[in-house]
């Protein structure tokens, strides 16, 4: 995955579900990898991409530390399985409180028959009791090219 306008470039591996249902991310001991959510829709096939990654370690910043600094018009690279390239552009970055979570926001497609993505993370304040962050970012994006392999 390449997400030029904040220098990222990270491998990307299938993960499934959590025992709660939720994707799980890849390790904390692969602070700089990206999970996609392997039983859902490939990048650039019709439907809604999702793909998550850490915030940050216990000592350091994660892949998407700086997720929410995306803004619409930006580009996301994903290299397909068969080495061909979809690039999406950013519709949309969004904080999503964890009390009023909608997973219709933040997995749905925006617009039926499109082939989206979605970027998710955790954002907000960090409690430091629970160990767990008031929010998701979740940046939406949509196909705009695919090249060949």
């Amino acid at each position: 995955m390449d997400v030029p306008a904040l220098g990222v470039r990270a491998p990307v591996v299938a993960r499934g579900l959590d025992p709660a249902g939720a994707i799980d991310p890849p390790p904390y001991t692969q602070p700089g990898v990206v999970g996609w959510y392997g039983g859902g829709v490939r990048p650039g096939a019709k439907g809604t991409s999702l793909f998550v990654g850490h915030v940050d370690t216990e000592s350091r910043p994660a892949v998407f530390y700086h997720l929410s600094a995306l803004r619409p018009g930006e580009k996301v690279r994903v290299t397909r399985d068969d080495g061909s390239l979809a690039e999406f552009t950013v519709d949309d970055v969004q904080v999503l409180g964890r009390d009023d979570f909608s997973a219709r926001m933040a997995y749905g497609p925006r617009e039926e028959g499109r082939a989206e993505l979605r970027l998710i993370t955790c954002g907000g304040t960090f409690d430091r009791t629970s160990r767990t962050y008031s929010a998701n970012v979740v940046v939406s994006a949509y196909l705009t090219g695919a090249t060949e392999p």
